[in-house]
């Protein structure tokens, strides 16, 4: 398990960067789950009290200095000298590993809105990460390379939250992948907390990817 005993654990509710985050320390490890002491939070230093049934997102750093997440929910307390939290573990193999030094990209048909001379038209993405998008084209002329374009991104997220994501990106190039046309497009302007609602769309695609394997 790349979970242990004494692993520092961060945990937040929204998996963005502006979310609370609170710290905790694992004290014991159990078949699909793990306890943990009560959390503080970073900032503060308060004390959080989680209900039964919260889901919650963990992040933490191994022995080899890698850095993971998995989704958890709440489920249950315990008191055995020290108070205690149990947290559900997916296991190692449902964990996703982050990716420091370049976005992650998930393949999803999302829908999104490109406006291009004062029009709009809709196109449905190839992939997405938090640098930029592919778009499926019918048509190779529909962009040229260098061109700069005003996207609104529809992210559909698993507890059915819908945000609409606004950037202005730049046409990379235009090229043909598994018999699909693609225009792979870059961010160019885009508001911080819009890209760290694209990356948690992005770990819960990988979440669901996993799961659908």
């Amino acid at each position: 398990m790349l979970l242990s005993i004494g692993t520092i654990i961060v945990i937040d509710k929204d998996f963005t960067k502006d979310s609370e985050k609170f710290k905790s320390k694992v004290v014991d490890i159990g078949d699909g789950f793990v306890m943990i002491d009560y959390p503080s939070h970073i900032e503060t230093g308060r004390t959080a009290f989680f209900m039964d049934g919260t889901q919650l997102h963990v992040t933490f750093i191994d022995s080899m200095k890698m850095s993971y997440a998995f989704r958890t929910e709440v489920s249950g307390r315990l008191n055995k000298g020290i108070p205690m939290i149990k947290l559900s573990y997916p296991g190692d193999e449902q964990l996703i590993k982050i990716q420091r030094r370049e976005f992650v990209r998930v393949e999803s048909a999302i829908d999104i809105a490109v406006e291009k001379d004062g029009r709009f038209s809709q196109f449905v993405a190839a992939d997405l990460s938090a640098g930029g998008v592919a778009l499926t084209l019918l048509n190779p002329d529909t962009f040229k390379e260098d061109e700069l374009l005003s996207l609104t991104i529809v992210l559909p997220f698993m507890n059915r939250e819908i945000k609409y994501v606004k950037a202005d990106a730049r046409v990379i190039r235009v090229f043909e992948k598994d018999g699909r046309l693609i225009a792979s497009l870059q961010f160019e302007t885009i508001n911080q907390v819009e890209r760290q609602y694209v990356i948690r769309f992005c770990f819960e695609r990988q979440l669901q990817m996993r799961n659908e394997k």
